[in-house]
């Protein structure tokens, strides 16, 4: 089936009889008939549920659809995009050892690899994402274990070189892990590019209602754990915390997500609830069209700043002349994602203004859903991390993150006018 289809017609499949509509399995917990069967399960030698906190039927259809979507071999929600990245990177990094990072992420991301994991014995390198593949190298040590990047980063809008960082990944033996958030995989696919794990916050495009928070943890299966076993060992070696199994030798490709979920899932229980995953399932069968009409909105609104006089600068990776543009076509060759960043003149005076003065956009957190919202991330999202810090993960303290929704483009660009009118 082409992607489209799979937004709607994947992970679920009734059978005769069957409800046509993905149900909600409300339930923490699954009756057996026998303690024997139960206790199969336990074992990892027979798959069903009998937790919601490992497993329940409605979170696993919404896994296996967007593992399709994605061309992977299977995938786990969690709670939110930031525990899909901290179990994402926590399944194969631990204390002593080290992660590469592209500066260029996510503030609450950046957070998260620089504060709290360096306090769980993990140290970090940030990287610049148009570092040369030399000066990536340099940022490599011996007990390197993962290298993390964004496909489109949060708020920077930079675009990855996937296969740069894949080379460089791959030749020191180390998977890449990235955060497809914002293309979604309707118009990136980084597993085609040599990228192994994927991670995504469902709570925006994929969720798109602003309803629900979620994250998901997608592996391509093509990492080869067992020949690199010294430095994967609680893939590799028998993990005592669950009755000696040997990941790689009892699940083979589907290893990483089964530790995932056995063992992280299962100690810090960053689950998904059913209800929420049923939401995100509502969400991903429009993706395919939400995500054409929001590039096609951005592009217009990308289009209309940059030739406006209040306005320093426009980042856009979808319009010509953009410095990420080459790599957009290479590839995202469909589209980007539908937001903007842009500076006023002014500065953050004049953002605030600006902002204030929206009629349509709304001021928000959120970002990527089907309404229009604006963000100024160093007051808010960023207001974390110090102005070097800033510039180090490319959002300046002028930068203004638009979120171009599927409304009416003319009605969107009207709203900008009157409110730069004002700034």
């Amino acid at each position: 089936m082409k992607i489209n289809t799979k937004c709607i017609q994947s992970g679920y499949k009734p059978k005769n009889g069957e409800a046509r509509i993905l149900p909600i399995w409300q339930s923490t917990t699954f009756k057996y008939d026998s303690s024997d069967e139960m206790g199969q399960l336990f074992d990892l030698k027979k798959s069903g549920y009998f937790y919601s906190r490992l497993a329940n039927p409605t979170c696993d259809a919404v896994a296996a659809k967007i593992a399709d979507l994605e061309g992977g071999v299977a995938a786990m929600l969690t709670s939110s995009g930031q525990a899909a990245n901290l179990i994402a990177l926590f399944n194969i990094v631990s204390a002593g050892q080290h992660i590469v990072s592209s500066s260029a992420i996510y503030g609450g991301t950046f957070n998260l690899l620089g504060v709290t994991m360096k306090k769980m014995g993990i140290d970090v390198t940030f990287v610049d994402p148009d570092a040369t593949e030399e000066e990536l190298d340099a940022a490599f040590r011996p007990e390197t274990r993962a290298v993390f990047a964004e496909s489109i980063s949060n708020p920077a809008l930079a675009v990855l070189d996937f296969e740069k960082f894949v080379s460089v990944a791959h030749k020191h033996g180390v998977p890449l892990v990235v955060d497809n958030t914002f293309p979604t995989p309707i118009n990136c696919r980084p597993f085609e590019f040599g990228v192994d794990i994927v991670t995504h916050a469902t709570t925006k495009y994929m969720d798109g209602h602003a309803m629900t928070i979620g994250g998901v943890i997608v592996d391509s299966g093509n990492f080869d754990w067992e020949a690199h076993a010294d430095k994967y060992p609680g893939l590799t070696t028998p993990d005592f915390s669950y009755h000696g199994t040997t990941y790689t030798k009892q699940f083979g490709k589907l290893a990483y997500i089964t530790k995932a979920t056995a063992q992280l899932m299962r100690d810090l229980g960053s689950i998904q609830a059913p209800q929420n995953a049923f939401l995100i399932n509502i969400g991903l069968e429009t993706l395919a069209l939400r995500m054409k009409r929001h590039c096609e909105n951005a592009l217009a609104v990308a289009e209309y700043l940059s030739k406006h006089p209040k306005v320093t600068w426009v980042n856009y990776p979808g319009l010509p002349g953009n410095r990420y543009y080459d790599l957009a076509k290479k590839y995202m060759p469909n589209g980007t994602c539908g937001v903007v960043s842009f500076g006023i003149k002014g500065g953050r005076e004049a953002a605030t203004r600006f902002m204030d003065a929206l009629r349509l956009a709304a001021i928000v957190t959120h970002v990527a859903d089907a309404r229009t919202c604006v963000l100024h991330p160093a007051s808010t999202t960023h207001r974390q991390l110090t102005d070097k810090q800033l510039e180090e993960c490319k959002t300046p303290a002028d930068l203004v993150r638009f979120s171009v929704g599927i409304e009416d483009v003319d009605d969107i660009i009207a709203d900008l006018a009157q409110a730069l009118d004002r700034a």
